[in-house]
């Protein structure tokens, strides 16, 4: 009902959006779902890989908010989103084990930031990912700015972020976003393939390595997250996130003022 399946497999979990006719936007529900899988298995000794996909070969997700959907929400409920949306990455990011994410399609805005959260990322040599946020007069709510430069530099998410522009899977490579490309019908099997090798090695190995990884990033994320936070929720209330969400809907170039 939610738009995933879930499942477990020896000692692999996996996720997997099947909602394609809604190019598997993470609706609230979905965004529940996640949060209580994720609150469920970080006390689960026995699972030791999450994996995280699409159904098919055409989309990852479309992320949460679409300029469509957000002229349907008041800014309250935006906001609501957006914090239910970090309350899902955060604790699928704070899992203790490992979290591959196989993108099998579109990556897009929301979804971007879900593939963040993901400890490793494999991409379809045909996967395009784009954060448009700011094209509609805002940025990024859900983690990017916080994660992103942890993976490919604070110089490249700046580019990435401040022109919203549409990247390959080759250049995905390129950056560090994934840590491997493979044909479009394989992605499946190669994250399954490499779930069953770090399920297959020591609990103790895997868990301590990724708790010493995640240790090291702690501090300056958490300072990076609070300033995130109050600043997306200043933005929602200023006139040039209604001119760039307008202007994405009436498919015309929008004109910000910075107010």
């Amino acid at each position: 009902m939610t738009g995933l399946a879930f499942s477990i497999q020896g000692r692999i979990a996996s996720i997997v959006f099947d909602r394609p006719n809604e190019q598997n936007l993470l609706s609230r529900d979905l965004l529940l779902e996640l949060r209580t899988i994720a609150t469920d298995l970080a006390s689960n000794l026995e699972i030791q890989v999450l994996t995280l996909t699409g159904e098919g070969t055409e989309c990852f997700s479309t992320g949460i908010l679409t300029p469509a959907l957000r002229g349907q929400l008041a800014k309250d409920q935006v906001l609501n989103l957006i914090r239910l949306a970090n309350e899902a990455f955060d604790a699928i990011e704070a899992l203790p084990q490992i979290v591959i994410a196989g993108l099998n399609g579109y990556v897009r805005a929301g979804a971007v930031e879900l593939a963040l959260a993901c400890d490793i990322r494999i991409a379809g040599n045909h996967v395009r990912l784009s954060s448009p946020e700011a094209k509609w007069g805002g940025f990024p709510g859900a983690g990017a700015p916080v994660r992103l430069p942890n993976i490919v530099g604070t110089a490249r998410t700046l580019e990435l972020l401040c022109t919203g522009r549409e990247i390959d899977a080759t250049e995905m490579e390129r950056y560090g976003l994934v840590e491997r490309v493979v044909p479009r019908d394989d992605v499946h099997a190669e994250m399954h393939a490499l779930a069953e090798v770090i399920a297959g090695n020591g609990p103790l190995a895997t868990r301590g390595t990724k708790r010493i990884v995640k240790l090291r990033e702690a501090a300056g994320s958490r300072a990076a997250r609070e300033l995130s936070d109050a600043l997306r929720s200043a933005l929602e209330f200023s006139q040039d996130v209604d001119e760039g969400i307008a202007a994405a809907r009436e498919q015309r170039n929008p004109q910000f003022t910075g107010r």
